[in-house]
């Protein structure tokens, strides 16, 4: 069987990567999805069992860090596409091993990018040439032979005070292990586009909630802690804010940035969602004893305030105007009704 794209998507069995590949195998049948993912701790191929026996579906097994096994893949499937969301993505784990993080997100990035210049070769100007106005035209998607998507993160910009945003020209200023280690890997995606030519281009997203997120992040956490009844961990005085993206909103945006992003062009994608984390955990205190059938606030009770994480930065916002005027994308912003989807969802999980 022909098909028109190949693509190459690592980190398919991980949270936000299950969701992307479930949309792009679903929604493009003539797109060959090949998931590479390591199945660490995070990844889970029942994430991906609703697409399992589909046609333009194939699952590998595998390390981003191993050259030899990513070219081989490039050569076998005539990969014409990559779509980077393979990455150690916890900031507590990467204070605690910040060389698991270098390794993956960086060594893992670069040998990806080493894999497509050497597969797709060197082009001056990219097979489609980067836009330097967004007056211009973006090519149409027949256009674009060749792609390199790089999924990364609104942390590598560092910390906001109450004000602003973060836009795509913010100044890097990352924080943690795990930031810096993102941080890198997106200077080198655009590193490989300015030197070989390659055709890149780079999203950074803010925090994402949905169903199958490891439950070591904050959502699932407080979940598990209200159904069973115990401490809820809030760092510091709860006070640090996020901008909250759903993860189908993710999906969509990456759809859009795939299909009509422009060469050498990153994008931010966010919720404008925010929340301080203290009022985000009473919040579900309040769905959980709506849905368990408890007294109002008897979940409050559990709040249990703990040290604050090293380099807790204070404040992450997103403009994503950008994605908006050039790719007419916006999210759906039905917070209530997503968050109360994702709180049945883990309540299902914890309880099976």
């Amino acid at each position: 069987m022909t098909f028109e794209r190949n693509i190459l998507l690592t980190g398919g069995a991980g949270f936000i990567g299950c969701h992307a590949v479930k949309h792009f195998v679903t929604a493009y049948p003539d797109y060959r999805i090949v998931v590479l993912d390591k199945l660490t701790y995070a990844g889970n191929l029942d994430n991906l069992k609703e697409v399992a026996d589909k046609p333009n579906f194939v699952f590998v097994e595998g390390d981003i860090c191993d050259a030899k096994l990513i070219g081989d893949l490039f050569a076998k499937y005539e990969i014409n596409g990559v779509m980077h969301l393979a990455a150690e993505s916890h900031v507590d784990r990467s204070i605690e091993n910040p060389m698991e993080f270098v390794m993956t997100n960086v060594v893992g990035t670069v040998n990806l990018l080493n894999a497509a210049v050497k597969a797709w070769g060197e082009h001056p100007n990219g097979p489609v040439a980067a836009v330097a106005s967004v007056a211009e035209p973006v090519e149409a998607p027949e256009a674009r032979k060749y792609l390199f998507y790089h999924i990364s993160t609104d942390e590598v910009y560092g910390s906001l005070g109450k004000e602003g945003l973060f836009r795509e020209d913010t100044p890097y200023d990352p924080r943690s292990p795990y930031s810096a280690s993102k941080a890198s890997s997106d200077h080198f995606v655009r590193a490989y586009h300015e030197t070989y030519g390659l055709p890149v281009v780079i999203s950074n997203c803010s925090n994402n909630y949905g169903p199958n997120q490891y439950p070591e992040k904050l959502i699932p956490v407080v979940i598990n802690s209200i159904l069973h009844r115990k401490p809820i961990p809030v760092y510091g005085k709860g006070e640090n804010i996020r901008d909250w993206l759903f993860v189908g909103d993710h999906v969509s945006a990456m759809d859009a940035i795939w299909h009509r992003g422009a060469s050498g062009r990153t994008y931010n994608v966010g919720g404008n969602n925010e929340w301080q984390n203290i009022q985000l955990v009473k919040k579900l205190c309040q769905i959980m004893d709506d849905k368990l059938g408890r007294a109002t606030g008897e979940s409050e009770g559990l709040i249990t305030y703990v040290t604050d994480r090293k380099g807790h930065d204070l404040r992450y916002a997103i403009d994503a105007s950008r994605l908006r005027d050039e790719l007419n994308w916006e999210p759906k912003q039905k917070f209530d009704e997503y968050l109360s989807t994702t709180v049945d969802y883990y309540l299902a999980l914890f309880k099976s």
